[in-house]
């Protein structure tokens, strides 16, 4: 093939995504942290459905218009640091092509290394050794090739990319010492050359499908077309017989009935949060496996029209704050501490762009601040702040809960923007921020080896302890967090699972070991235990 126009790379499109689709669960698991938020493949094939659904609606052959849609449809459905940067290169190929009805193979080699330049200046500190990398380094090196050797076909070129992006994702480990030390590559990267194999198995004649699980998955998802709607289906289990629990058979069946699944095993106790359109059958699933301890249905659609209805109706304000929060208690919490927003997400559940630009627009305001609380959301966040002109945007680049919280606390309505945004900057940069949750696979990091059940003890991006012993570990984090100095306030956010035993024995540990005063917040969040700020 000498040419590629719209026709076939909508082709390509769909097998890329099918090939991403059917390799998320690996990509997952390529996250440096054993913890149960490893989502790049998920975040990446979300970001990728996105586009590739807006791209099928153009009945145009010009590729322009198809890699338009495809670049539209990725910004807004970005999810994550590995979906913005995605987004960030078919949007720069989009730039290359545009107007262009097809293109040729030395054309098709500029307009990716230019989707590789556009990437990085949409990165405020570009990190080798990630995807941006594995870009680069395969599109640069595929268009040196082009050039010594001007006769050959678009199969060609897709061939001599993906060898030259496997060697740039080889070698990841290299120029990122925290992939070295696990012994794993890139995740974000190795989601890209899934994508690239997955245009080749195509212009070979053998396109990828997607996998009979992600088929059911992604046709929910479709039926649903809106994470707003449908049900929230929350269950808590006793199980019948624990040694013989099958968490991963039970979770499939799960994922290909909803979105949004947060499962989480805790001894004899299974906690399960999906948003599916068919909850009877999501509970019929669940009693196979035990007896129900608690059941919660709400119908999201119900939800989502309140909502509408309470904000067109919002009244002009100075300032409108968006925060983003999983668990009842710190959607409370953040509310109360002047949130006029909450997205819905956090560690196991990045919001989109489109779910930014959205809530952005409900707000009446002359300045919105946004609190991504996580650091794989900021970018998303950046992202919508780009797509919306004419409003006072800033996004403050909380990475935690404790850190965004904290930030609000120096939030003054009456002060002016510049004032405000100085005084919670400050107060996170404050903020130690830990967190308790379980691994989901061994390794050994930082000098500690980890085991698949036991629980985790981090601070910021360090593990610090890890034990099947759940108190064992939160009094090691807590040794290491009460050090800081000049620290007047520990804040205790008690997640799901949390007990009022457990919370005793913590606060009265904290009283024993510092003179730090205490602050316990009911969060519920899922997967993680306890959170934990010193201040």
């Amino acid at each position: 093939m000498k040419t590629l126009n719209g026709t076939t790379l909508k082709a390509m499109l769909e097998s890329g995504y099918a090939n991403l689709s059917n390799h998320q669960k690996q990509i997952d698991a390529l996250n440096v942290f054993p913890v149960p938020d490893g989502d790049t493949g998920t975040n990446m094939t979300m970001t990728f459905a996105s586009g590739v659904k807006d791209a099928d609606k153009i009945n145009s052959p010009r590729i322009c218009d198809v890699a338009k849609a495809l670049s539209k449809g990725l910004l807004m459905g970005a999810r994550g640091n590995s979906g913005v940067i995605t987004s960030q290169i078919f949007r720069g190929f989009y730039q290359y092509v545009d107007g262009k009805e097809e293109i040729d193979v030395s054309e098709l080699a500029k307009a990716m290394e230019n989707g590789a330049k556009v990437a990085y200046k949409a990165i405020m500190k570009p990190v080798e050794g990630t995807i941006l990398t594995v870009i680069r380094e395969g599109s640069w090196y595929a268009g040196r090739y082009i050039e010594e050797h001007a006769d050959i076909d678009i199969e060609e070129y897709f061939a001599k990319l993906i060898d030259y992006a496997n060697e740039s994702l080889a070698n990841t480990p290299e120029l990122l010492p925290v992939l070295k030390e696990v012994g794993v590559v890139d995740s974000g990267g190795t989601g890209l050359v899934k994508i690239l194999e997955g245009f080749k198995a195509c212009l070979d004649g053998k396109p990828i499908t997607i996998s009979e699980i992600s088929e059911v998955s992604e046709s929910a998802g479709k039926e649903m077309a809106n994470e707003e709607f449908g049900y929230c289906t929350e269950f808590i289990l006793r199980l019948n017989d624990e040694k013989h629990f099958a968490e991963d058979r039970l979770r499939n069946k799960l994922a290909a009935i909803g979105e949004s699944l947060v499962l989480v095993k805790d001894e004899d106790i299974v906690k399960v949060h999906v948003h599916t359109l068919h909850p009877g059958e999501a509970l019929n699933i669940g009693q196979r496996y035990g007896e129900f301890i608690k059941l919660k249905i709400e119908n999201m659609q119900e939800q989502h029209s309140h909502l509408q209805e309470e904000t067109m109706a919002m009244p002009h304000k100075k300032y409108g704050i968006i925060a983003v929060a999983a668990g009842e208690g710190l959607t409370k919490l953040f509310k109360d501490c002047r949130a006029d927003i909450v997205i819905s997400g956090g560690q196991t559940m990045n919001p989109s762009t489109e779910s930014f630009v959205a809530e952005i627009k409900k707000l009446n305001a002359d300045h919105i601040i946004i609190l991504p609380n996580n650091s794989n959301i900021i970018l998303a966040a950046e992202q919508a702040k780009g797509m919306i002109e004419n409003l006072d945007i800033h996004v403050l680049p909380t990475k935690s809960i404790q850190e965004g919280i904290s930030a609000l606390s120096m939030f003054s309505p009456e002060a002016d923007i510049a004032d405000n945004l100085s005084e919670m900057e400050a107060a996170v940069a404050n903020v130690q921020s830990g967190s308790i949750t379980y691994a989901i696979k061994d390794t050994s990091f930082s000098g500690i080896n980890v085991k698949e059940g036991d629980y985790i003890g981090m601070t910021n991006k360090t593990i610090v302890a890890s034990d099947k012993d759940k108190m064992k570990v939160i009094k090691a984090l807590l040794d290491v967090m009460m050090k800081k100095e000049n620290a007047e306030l520990l804040s205790l956010i008690a997640g799901e699972g949390s007990t009022a035993e457990e919370i005793a024995e913590i606060n009265q540990y904290i009283a024993d070991n510092s003179e730090l005063e205490v602050e316990i917040i009911e969060g519920n969040q899922p997967v993680y235990s306890y959170l934990f700020g010193v201040e």
